[in-house]
């Protein structure tokens, strides 16, 4: 048994994810995550973690706060 290193947990196995960056100034790449109405696509539909989907609603929350998006469809 001696030299045998101790078995580490699959916590410490696992790597860092990388993190998405969103600008809220990406219009056209934000305009790809909304509906044609305007609404933010699920986090199911654009495939993102809970974290990403976050930072995706307030990157288009403030495009849309200095209109740089819509609110709504009635302006597309």
């Amino acid at each position: 048994m001696i030299g045998r290193k101790p078995q580490r947990s699959n916590f410490l196995k696992r790597g860092v994810k990388d993190c998405v960056w969103v600008d809220y100034k990406q219009v056209d790449e934000l305009r790809r995550l909304m509906t044609p109405n305007g609404k933010i696509y699920s986090r199911k539909r654009l495939g993102t973690s809970a974290n990403e989907q976050r930072k995706v609603a307030q990157a288009i929350k403030r495009a849309r706060s200095m209109a740089l998006l819509p609110y709504t469809s009635g302006t597309l």
